[in-house]
């Protein structure tokens, strides 16, 4: 406890003490104020317009010296609580000379900071909390005094806690409450009575603080496990600065248990008492720093308490801390890569730290659990400590630098987590993994049988990445540690997307997911040259952050650290390949027509060979199942399982039993079996009714749907037949009426005005002269509509088909762009494509997501008298791909320059028309 706070913050300050506060001509002030103003309510309010103009001038002082040096974060947090001791020094005069002077008998009275303000760290809003220190029970002017202060204060605007308390109070509820005791363990003195406050320091000491501190570990560990959960285990993409994983929590929980033990007042303190080596000390002094200047930019941005960065402060902060655009990357990206590696340093020190805190202190096992429970035999040269394995010798464990690898397959093998004090020896050491390790066939088949041998290599991986080991053995791999990519469909860096997509590829090799993934199961029953697939997703990502496309530049890289892994040529080969067209299945199943023969025989071509397509969709799955937990979903499941199935088909039979014909005659053999109780007559009429592209574009269910419709129809009838489609978590919504122009963009339009999301819609016209168009429709959560949304849902439709609500009106309203999600630049690619179908004109637009956009772009088509025959739609976080299949008025494909150029126009037009509602 310090007796003079300012004098130990002044040396810290951001700018000249006079400048942030000055003390004696603000009190001053007030106290020429006092002596003409009587009235004690005008007095209270020329105090706070006093200390509010002082406030004011001291915040604007230290927000431009942070801004001109916005990594100073120490000296940003000693100025904001210095300016507000000084406010509170003020506060405390005023009450107790001027509004509620002290009698004779009055009673000692200490105000003293605790918590965050208690140990002088404070960002722009951070909450103010202060112990009235009273030597026995609250009196009638100490409860004035106090009152009067804290009505201050709020006048101020702070936001302050407070707590009224004797010192025997204090060591009382300490005891019984660890948030008071944390509180309590960062306590200063901030004005008052200086012997009370002296009293309360020894009595914690001797009382409080004096233990082993066992409870108190206990405690913040399961305080931290709680945060972590609540936060995200990983590292989320909006982390939480004060609470997250890795955040400024964090380290205070560490410094909490280390001060409680130790008895510490400055984390520097921490190198003499072993807790830290230097290097490590200055990893955490430098997180820190960097997490607490992410905090104060963010209070000064949102001029609020905000700590979760979420991505539009992302892009402010990381340009008041004047990042810059790097290699094809943003100034955001480079920025979040930063966080995230000071994020990873600080969940590393606090796990070896505290783990080894709580090792220090664990309770002895029972006597019997000790004698019966069967422990795992480990190799020469470790020991078990506290059921983690542990280095016997460390001299003799990095004589030999290919420890540095097989401490982790030790864990694995045995199922026990490593040892805190190994973990820093690995860390201290990876100097030692050179070229030569790297070369050497024995550390090849070590780490590959970290992938291969034992289960589930997550959490070997994860510990490799976290302690650099694996960015130290696989260089390549240290570009995407910690890399965020800056969009909403990626959950995760692009590490830790790497190592959950090799987590869920051991979890399909264990048959944990078999009823989830039935193809991707059997594939791997079936036998798959493991080796290939686990490298090929070690290193499928590797090439991103750079100006190149991720996939070629990555499977150029794939093919130097393939052979440096063990890998033969023809393996090596493989991996390449996969590395290079790990996109081209997810791509083909969502972006193009699977129904239509040419996309099928293209991914053929490109394919191969089965053995090609079995690897390539496991990787796919993976790769999607990697992105987030909730990104697979059964639409893609269903996209992925036909396209693989269909292919499996083509190259083992011949692609000629792709065409369109063979598909037509077994789609409607099909149907006259779904129709059993059909005349003849009427199963001839509904089978010559449809073209080609009818019957190989859906699937039986929806023959079955729109021939009911069809049957006995009257002319001028609008029908509608909404269903769930639960295999692909959709509802379908099938439509038939009289054949006129624009009816797609209308129905686009209608379904946009109920909040649907269409992630597929096929438009086919029957030979009599009607419109027979499905869409498969989500709601705003990614599902399949509930039964009982459906009447309103139809309802909806069928006033937009009357034209009783205009879409291009209605949808003004709804076009907003949320403002977090405004800082994503998502550029428009439009392309056309005359090969990828047989009788269409593919037009693909890579665009923003937004309310309303297809039915804008199909409105824009059908103004240029462009038949639409569906349209497939990808949805990647903010980023949409609406793919079109289209041909002209006179059935022909837009092969055209010309008026491609001029589609193009409009299509843009269209989007930037409503980015313009969207903004407006």
């Amino acid at each position: 406890m310090t007796s003079d706070s300012g004098a130990e913050l002044q040396p810290r300050l951001s700018a000249l003490p006079c400048e942030i506060f000055d003390q004696d001509e603000v009190d001053a002030e007030i106290a020429a104020a006092a002596a003409r103003i009587s009235d004690e309510t005008a007095l209270r309010a020329e105090t706070v317009k006093i200390l509010r103009t002082a406030q004011t001038k001291g915040r604007a002082k230290i927000a431009e010296a942070f801004a001109a040096n916005p990594f100073d974060a120490a000296a940003m947090t000693v100025s904001y609580t210095y300016l507000t001791d000084g406010m509170v020094k003020s506060v405390l005069k005023v009450a107790t000379q001027f509004l509620h002077p002290a009698p004779a008998t009055a009673p000692a009275l200490s105000v003293i900071g605790v918590g965050g303000y208690g140990r002088g760290e404070m960002a722009p809003f951070s909450d103010v909390d202060l112990l009235f220190l009273l030597p026995g029970k609250i009196s009638p002017w100490a409860s004035n005094v106090i009152e009067a202060m804290l009505y201050l204060l709020w006048d101020l605007k702070l936001k302050v806690g407070h707590s009224s308390r004797t010192i025997r109070d204090c060591v009382q509820l300490a005891t019984e409450d660890f948030t008071i005791q944390t509180a309590l363990l960062e306590h200063r003195y901030i004005c008052g009575d200086t012997d009370l406050a002296q009293k309360l320091d020894v009595t914690l000491k001797r009382d409080l603080f004096s233990g082993s501190g066992r409870e108190f570990i206990e405690a913040k560990l399961a305080e931290r496990d709680s945060r972590h959960i609540k936060q995200g285990q990983r590292y989320v993409v909006e982390p939480n600065v004060k609470e997250g994983k890795g955040g400024l929590r964090d380290l205070q929980s560490l410094f909490w248990i280390a001060k409680f033990i130790h008895g510490v007042e400055h984390s520097a303190d921490l190198v003499a008492e072993g807790v830290f080596r230097e290097d490590e000390y200055e990893t955490f002094k430098a997180a820190e720093n960097f997490l607490w200047a992410v905090r104060g930019h963010l209070h000064l941005l949102t001029n609020r308490a905000t700590e979760q960065l979420t991505f539009d402060m992302q892009v402010s902060v990381a340009e008041a801390m004047r990042f810059e655009d790097s290699a094809g990357r943003r100034a955001v990206e480079v920025f979040m890569q930063a966080y995230f590696r000071h994020a990873t340093a600080v969940g590393d020190l606090t796990r070896i730290f505290l783990t080894k805190l709580e090792d220090m202190h664990v309770k002895s096992e029972p006597l019997l659990e000790r004698i019966f429970r069967r422990r795992p035999r480990i190799k020469d040269g470790y020991v078990i400590v506290h059921n983690r394995i542990a280095l016997k010798d460390s001299e003799a464990f990095l004589s030999d630098p290919l420890n540095l690898l097989r401490v982790f397959e030790e864990a694995l093998r045995t199922g026990m987590l490593i040892h805190p004090d190994a973990m820093r020896t690995v860390k201290a050491n990876l100097h030692l993994i050179n070229d030569t390790l790297r070369n050497d066939p024995e550390a090849q088949r070590i780490f590959l049988d970290l992938l291969l041998k034992h289960g589930n290599p997550e959490r070997a991986l994860r510990r490799m990445n976290e302690l650099g080991v694996l960015a130290a053995f696989i260089p390549e791999f240290e570009p995407i540690v910690a890399m965020m990519q800056f969009n909403m469909y990626h959950s995760y860096t692009v590490d830790e997307h790497t190592i959950q997509t090799i987590a869920h590829l051991a979890m399909i090799e264990k048959n944990e997911l078999e009823e989830e993934l039935p193809v991707a199961s059997s594939i791997l029953k079936r036998g798959v040259n493991r080796k290939i697939l686990y490298v090929a997703l070690l290193l499928h990502d590797i090439g991103k952050g750079r100006s190149e496309d991720h996939s070629i530049l990555g499977a150029q890289i794939a093919r130097k650290v393939a052979p440096r892994l063990g890998l033969k040529q023809d393996e090596v080969d493989t991996v390449e390949w996969l590395v290079r067209y790990h996109l081209l299945m997810s791509d083909m199943a969502q972006k193009r027509d699977i129904a239509d023969p040419r996309t099928v025989r293209d991914f053929a071509k490109a394919v191969q060979t089965v053995k090609r397509l079995d690897l390539l969709c496991v990787l796919t799955v993976c790769d999607i199942r990697g992105v987030g937990p909730d990104t697979w979903n059964n639409w893609k499941a269903v996209l992925i399982r036909a396209l693989y199935r269909q292919t499996e088909r083509a190259l083992e039979t011949g692609l000629e039993d792709l065409n369109r014909k063979n598909r037509g005659a077994e789609a409607k053999k099909a149907l006259r079996a779904a129709l059993p109780d059909w005349p003849k007559k009427a199963l001839k009429a509904e089978t010559a009714r449809h073209y080609d592209p009818y019957w190989q574009g859906l699937h039986v269910t929806a023959h079955v749907a729109f021939a009911n419709l069809l049957r006995d129809i009257e002319p001028d009838s609008v029908l509608i037949d909404l269903h769930p489609d639960e295999d692909r978590d959709a509802t379908r919504a099938c439509f038939v009426m009289p054949d006129h122009h624009g009816i797609f963009s209308r129905l686009a339009g209608a379904l946009a005005l109920v909040g649907a999301n269409v992630v597929d819609a096929r438009s086919y016209t029957t030979k009599d002269g009607y419109i027979t168009d499905a869409f498969w429709i989500q709601d705003s959560e990614g599902n399949a509509y509930e039964a009982s949304k459906l009447p309103r849902l139809r309802q909806m439709i069928e006033k937009t088909l009357r034209g009783e609500v205009i879409a291009r009106d209605a949808l003004k309203s709804r076009d907003k762009v949320k403002k977090r999600e405004k800082a994503f630049r998502v550029p428009t690619h439009i392309t056309f494509d005359n090969d990828g179908s047989e009788i269409y004109t593919i037009i693909e637009v890579d665009t923003r997501d937004r309310p309303g956009l297809l039915y804008d772009l199909a409105r824009a088509l059908a103004g240029a008298n462009v038949y639409i025959a569906n349209a497939v739609i990808a949805t990647y976080g903010e980023q949409v791909v609406d793919t079109f299949y289209v041909k002209d008025m006179f059935g022909l494909k837009y092969y055209s320059e010309a008026k491609q150029r001029t589609l193009e126009k409009r299509l843009r037009e269209a989007i930037l028309e409503g980015v313009a509602r969207a903004d407006s």
